[in-house]
């Protein structure tokens, strides 16, 4: 006998009981979904987003360059002190020894006066010691020329009384005391010959040894009364002065700055260039401005890169003459080339990168950007290049993070 079995049915508690079972690990499924994923809502108007982009990467960095002059030589003062006397304003045009100012400086010229006069002693000195050695010279001239006529006298009457001698006219006794006579004036001649070859041996030493001091002597002079001298600083160039402010009583140390002077005969440019690029910046490299309507070519000359604020300077010249309108203080919009261009994927440039550094941004799809890690690698005016993590036509939220760096995903509200 067939056993007839019954279809089990819901009756309509169960199947509210067995809805709300559902709904509840519903709901705790999306909360624990939300303690996982951060959710920001952002308004549409308050986030820019940029698209990615393939082109070419120009790679270049803009700088806000000043006019300077092609060369400045700065005015200094060799000896500490005081300002007595101001001759020449700032801005003035100088001539190469124009007097800008004096300085006073009573201990220093105090010094300077006892040294000269001292100096002057001791010059004076072996002046007087030449003279004497050259006394001493003369007077053994004299001698030498006394002796030799001595002896000529003394040889004539040898050689006479020699003949005489011969033919008995005199004696002996007689013959003997010419012939001492000669003999005493040889000998007296030999030594005093000798003695004048070691004087003037002796002599022409300590001449050379006066000479280079009393030499040695007058440079120094010299370099006293041109450090007096010095005390009216000149301008060392011509041109035109600048950075120039002296003020009576007001007192400088040796060889701080008074000021420069512009030498008129060209100009360069300065800028300063953000720290990003202090290894990429090299002299050399090429970059161009425009300045009443034409573009002019530049070089990057000179690279300081010590980084102050932000910042290390690079001064760049002009591939030819530079302008003649320009003046110093322009101010020259510089687009400085780094490398050659090159085929990428591009990204516009947005305050994101202060909060990732260009490690991860918010990607945008479907009115939801979620945090996708990326690399970015050289930068331009306008864009970032885009080494990994997007492709082409993805959207990027590009604005500031600040407000939500600590969520994962944004959702934007239209």
């Amino acid at each position: 006998m067939d056993k007839i079995i019954e279809k089990k049915r819901f009756n309509k508690k169960t199947i509210l009981m067995l809805t709300g079972g559902i709904l509840f690990v519903a709901l705790v499924a999306y909360g624990y979904s939300l303690s996982l994923n951060k959710v920001y809502k952002a308004d549409a108007d308050k986030i820019t987003v940029s698209k990615v982009i393939y082109g070419d990467f120009e790679d270049v960095v803009l700088l806000n360059a000043s006019v300077v002059p092609l060369t400045s030589v700065i005015v200094s003062s060799p000896e500490g002190g005081t300002v007595a006397e101001i001759f020449t304003e700032n801005g003035a045009s100088v001539v190469k020894g124009t007097p800008l100012l004096r300085i006073a400086n009573p201990n220093a010229l105090s010094g300077y006066t006892s040294s000269e006069t001292s100096i002057t002693e001791q010059i004076n000195q072996l002046r007087k010691l030449r003279l004497d050695l050259e006394q001493n010279q003369r007077v053994m001239s004299q001698d030498m020329m006394e002796i030799e006529n001595s002896l000529r006298t003394a040889t004539r009457k040898y050689k006479i009384d020699s003949t005489l001698y011969s033919k008995k006219v005199i004696t002996l006794q007689e013959f003997n005391i010419s012939s001492q006579d000669y003999e005493y004036y040889q000998g007296r001649k030999k030594i005093l010959k000798e003695a004048v070859k070691q004087e003037n041996q002796s002599r022409v030493m300590q001449l050379q040894q006066i000479d280079f001091s009393i030499g040695r002597m007058n440079e120094s002079l010299e370099t006293i009364r041109q450090n007096i001298e010095n005390m009216t600083i000149k301008a060392p160039v011509a041109g035109r002065l600048s950075s120039y402010d002296p003020v009576i009583g007001k007192s400088y140390n040796t060889n701080e700055m008074l000021g420069k002077i512009d030498v008129m005969q060209g100009y360069k440019l300065q800028a300063g260039v953000d720290e990003y690029y202090v290894n990429r910046v090299k002299e050399g490299q090429t970059a161009n401005c425009e300045f009443n309507g034409k573009t002019y070519q530049l070089t990057v000359k000179k690279v300081i890169p010590e980084v102050t604020a932000g910042q290390f300077q690079v001064e760049l010249v002009f591939n030819g003459k530079s302008p003649e309108e320009l003046r110093r203080g322009l101010s020259l919009q510089v687009k400085l080339t780094l490398s050659d261009n090159s085929k990428s994927l591009l990204l516009a440039q947005g305050q994101f990168f202060q909060s990732t550094g260009g490690s991860w941004a918010f990607v945008l799809k479907d009115g939801k950007a979620t945090k996708r890690n990326v690399k970015i690698g050289r930068k331009n005016y306008l864009y970032y290049e885009v080494l990994e993590g997007l492709q082409k036509g993805e959207e990027v939220i590009t604005s500031s993070y600040d407000q939500f760096t600590q969520y994962d995903i944004i959702e934007i509200d239209k």
